[in-house]
Parts: structure tokens; C-alpha cells; sequence
């Protein structure tokens, strides 16, 4: 669940991204995983999906490094956009995890994350940046 004001732009890095509505000082909480708003998924119930559905969640889903559930970011933190020198740092994305400003991010900049700190997906080379 996005805690930060932030809007949907096109982006420079790709496609479209998420960009902070305000300054936010390093050290702020920008997203926090909720139950209430984030779907979590087996690879099984990925599996039961529609192959259409199935592509369509895949798309915006990342792989859990220590549980390998597929998560589905409900609101438009699904839009963070990666970045080897990104301006937010993600702690533990697991069910408890977490995602703050790295250093201060000013209005109207891009919301970056680092992909391989949280998707194994990525790690494991099932799809390229």
C-alpha cells in the first residue's frame, strides 16, 4: 500500500511510472506490503488462472525471494520502475516488507526500486530488463 501521495506519468525509464505528488525526505516509509490491498499468490493458484489472466497478473507480479509467492501489488506501487541507482530501497519484500526513500526524492521525480532485491524471478533470469 503506497503511504506517499504519488500520480502515474510517462516515464523515461519505461512505459509508464510512479511519481511523487510531494517531497519525500530520505528515510520515509513510501510503501508497506497490506493484505488488505496486496494479493498474494502460489504458483499453483497462478497456474489455475485463464492463460490471458494468468499473463496479465505476471506482468506486474514479482517473486518473493524467501517464499517464492507471487506478489500483486493491489494499488500503483505495481508502477515503481527499476533502477540499478534507485531512489528507494526495498526491506525484506516479504509479507512484512517494506519500501523507503533512499536518500530525498523531490516532486515530481520517478519513484525507482532495485528489481533483484526482491524478485527471483529476475534473479533466476525468467525475464530481462
Amino acid at each position: 500500500m503506497l503511504l506517499v501521495k504519488t500520480k502515474l506519468a510517462p516515464s523515461k525509464i519505461d512505459g509508464i511510472g510512479l511519481f511523487a505528488c510531494e517531497k519525500i525526505d530520505a528515510g520515509t516509509v513510501v510503501w508497506r506490503c497490506d493484505p488488505s490491498i496486496d494479493i498474494r499468490l502460489t504458483a499453483e493458484q497462478l497456474e489455475q488462472l485463464a492463460a490471458a489472466s494468468r499473463e496479465q497478473i505476471r506482468k506486474y507480479t514479482y517473486r518473493e525471494q524467501d517464499t517464492g509467492i507471487y506478489v500483486l501489488c493491489g494499488d500503483d506501487a505495481r508502477f515503481f520502475n527499476h533502477s540499478e541507482t534507485p531512489n528507494c530501497l526495498d526491506v525484506c519484500a516479504c509479507q512484512n516488507g517494506v519500501t523507503i526513500a533512499a536518500r530525498d526524492i523531490a516532486a515530481g521525480e520517478e519513484l525507482t526500486c532495485d528489481y533483484t532485491l526482491f524478485d527471483q524471478d529476475l534473479v533466476d533470469g525468467k525475464y530481462h530488463l
